[in-house]
């Protein structure tokens, strides 16, 4: 029996790192379920799993799954019941978002920073392309930053195309097992090639047509930085539905809207129609970003947990 962690998983199939030894290619034994979700793929990367070594000494099963210090999951938004987990024992979590080429909506950022704020995961918001934007657009990203950087979450703009910014990405990943998600397209790959060089992953050119980016992440992979530290690079996401998530407890992960709901009039507010809620008011003072209130309403309103 081995212990190891896995670094690479295909649904089906898992690359699992075993200390200094060469990665070994696993199946799982049996069937795994995880807190009785239908998750699409039970062993995530980052789990640490122990496996049996098969005759032929180059694949293995795995047996186990050892205890989670945490997980990001989502819903899977063409199969409502079924969820997927993005990546297991992570320290942090980056998205990576793009204001034009391809568009992050603010309600996909939203969902994914409450989804953070519910697994307890640190996340971080980098604005990437700054090389080209106009003068109205940096205008529309230093607004958006600032509703975010103003609740606490650390945001930075950079090009990862042109380099610029970088020095400051290295030490926030350095010796930290960090998640990069976003949308095809927003620039994860390239930005992981500007950080180590020697990973040489293939990108793809933005689709002209429709202003989206083309896959090239195919699955789920961890990669180590020369300067220390590991990335979970991910497939790009079109939708980020919630997983585990009661609505009524929506607002906990609404940091701005958790803290102002405290002097709401009744206990149980939903902070969508009641009187003398203070959620409502605070959007109406504009001390709570109207974006924000209308991605929580769009979460809380959506009872399939759907990306729309």
């Amino acid at each position: 029996m081995k212990k190891g962690i896995v670094i690479k998983s295909t649904g089906s199939h898992y690359l699992v790192k075993c200390g200094s030894e060469a990665p070994i290619a696993c199946k799982i034994k049996g069937k795994f379920r995880l807190d009785e979700n239908q998750s699409t793929n039970p062993i995530a990367v980052g789990d640490h799993v122990a496996f049996e070594t098969e005759i032929n000494g180059k694949t293995g099963v795995i047996s186990e799954i050892f205890e989670r210090k945490n997980y990001i999951i989502r819903k899977s938004t063409n199969l409502s019941k079924q969820t997927q987990i993005l990546a297991a024992n992570i320290d942090q979590t980056i998205l990576l978002v793009t204001i034009t080429l391809p568009v992050t909506t603010t309600v996909f950022i939203d969902r994914f920073l409450a989804t953070a704020e519910a697994y307890n995961i640190p996340a971080i918001l980098l604005f990437n392309k700054i090389d080209l934007y106009d003068f109205q657009i940096p205008e529309e990203m230093k607004n958006l930053m600032k509703i975010y950087s103003d609740i606490g979450y650390r945001t930075i703009s950079l090009s990862a195309e042109k380099q610029e910014n970088l020095d400051e990405i290295v030490e926030l990943l350095k010796n930290k097992t960090t998640l990069i998600a976003g949308h095809s397209g927003t620039g994860k790959t390239t930005l992981l090639n500007r950080l180590e060089p020697s990973l040489n992953l293939k990108t793809a050119k933005i689709s002209k047509a429709h202003k989206t980016g083309k896959h090239t992440t195919t699955f789920a992979e961890m990669h180590s930085f020369s300067f220390g530290g590991y990335i979970i690079d991910t497939p790009g996401i079109r939708g980020f539905g919630l997983a585990a998530m009661q609505k009524e407890e929506l607002y906990h992960f609404f940091r701005e809207i958790f803290e102002v709901s405290k002097n709401c009039k009744f206990y149980n507010c939903t902070h969508i129609h009641e009187p003398e809620c203070a959620v409502i008011d605070a959007v109406e003072k504009e001390t709570i970003a109207l974006s924000r209130y209308q991605s929580y309403v769009n979460m809380f309103l959506d009872k399939e947990g759907k990306y729309r």
